[in-house]
């Protein structure tokens, strides 16, 4: 069992000035990207793919940006390996990080990352559980950097579930110095001990349009994750009064950005005006997983 090896299974296990030189990273290997200047850092480095969610964005930026640093990523769904047919995870983390250089896990359940990543010889990344989606948030932040400078002092607002993705702003919150604001019916809270953790950073306001007031960033996300669509009624009732359209974001800072970490349900959690509008900076964030991603891979394979 290994204890040494460096994971990325939140944002908590980077400090913040790590977050910061990874941010600043991936802002400079986008502009690199965008010259033409070849960069293969990663040659002959392999980067295990398991994926037991579906994925647009997580495969396609993982892959390609093994690529563009001149390695290679392998895809495991549960039909390609003997996880799907119920190997342990231990046996699985032992064999596979004997052969690959770092390991992607795309999942459901978070103790399954952290249970790999304690057999694992070699760096485990989470890009997706249901408990938390740190990758995304990479790619926000750099988005918002990109566009307004530092973050730190900035004011969030959370419009939807008290879900990963939420539990993953949160953690932001605390590493990059914001504040923010959760707006969620009642019964749809985050985590309760991880509101406790922070301190005053981030707190619940169940009024959207008042949390929204005078924020810097507005982000949603889809009413039901993969795996609630057997809710998807129930929550498009609850959730009736959380649509992120223009009526919510003239609450928030005339210069607001919008964000949505895709995919994005026009008509329900988002509407169309605004998802497509001038302050909607989904597109770039989407792209931006790919660089935040290869900053990430850096940290983790070669050091920054």
């Amino acid at each position: 069992m290994q204890t040494n090896t460096r994971h990325f299974l939140t944002l908590m296990d980077f400090t913040p000035q790590e977050l910061d030189t990874l941010i600043r990273k991936a802002i400079e290997l986008k502009r690199m990207w965008k010259q033409g200047d070849p960069y293969f850092p990663l040659k002959n480095r392999t980067l295990a793919m398991i994926f037991d969610k579906s994925s647009t964005r997580t495969r396609v930026s993982f892959e390609v940006g093994m690529t563009q640093l001149g390695g290679h990523a392998l895809f495991l769904s549960p039909n390609d390996s003997q996880l799907g047919r119920g190997e342990p995870i231990e046996d699985s983390a032992r064999v596979i990080s004997r052969m690959a250089d770092a390991v992607m896990i795309r999942t459901f359940e978070h103790a399954m990352v952290e249970r790999f990543a304690q057999y694992s010889q070699v760096p485990v990344i989470n890009a997706l559980t249901d408990d938390y989606h740190p990758c995304q948030l990479l790619a926000d932040v750099m988005t918002y950097v990109e566009l307004r400078g530092s973050i730190k002092g900035a004011q969030v607002t959370w419009v939807g579930d008290g879900n990963n993705m939420c539990h993953s702003w949160m953690n932001a919150a605390r590493q990059f110095d914001f504040q923010l604001n959760i707006a969620c019916p009642k019964g749809y809270e985050p985590n309760a001990d991880l509101l406790a953790e922070l301190s005053g950073r981030a707190k619940v306001i169940h009024d959207p349009q008042e949390a929204c007031e005078q924020s810097d960033v507005v982000v949603t996300d889809v009413w039901a994750s993969m795996g609630q669509e057997d809710e998807q009624k129930k929550r498009e009732r609850d959730f009736a009064n959380y649509q992120v359209n223009s009526a919510l974001m003239a609450k928030a800072d005339k210069d607001a950005l919008f964000m949505h970490c895709l995919p994005a349900h026009r008509g329900e959690e988002v509407s169309t005006t605004v998802l497509e509008g001038s302050q909607s900076v989904v597109w770039q964030e989407a792209e931006n997983r790919l660089h935040a991603q290869k900053a990430l891979l850096l940290l983790l394979l070669v050091e920054l």
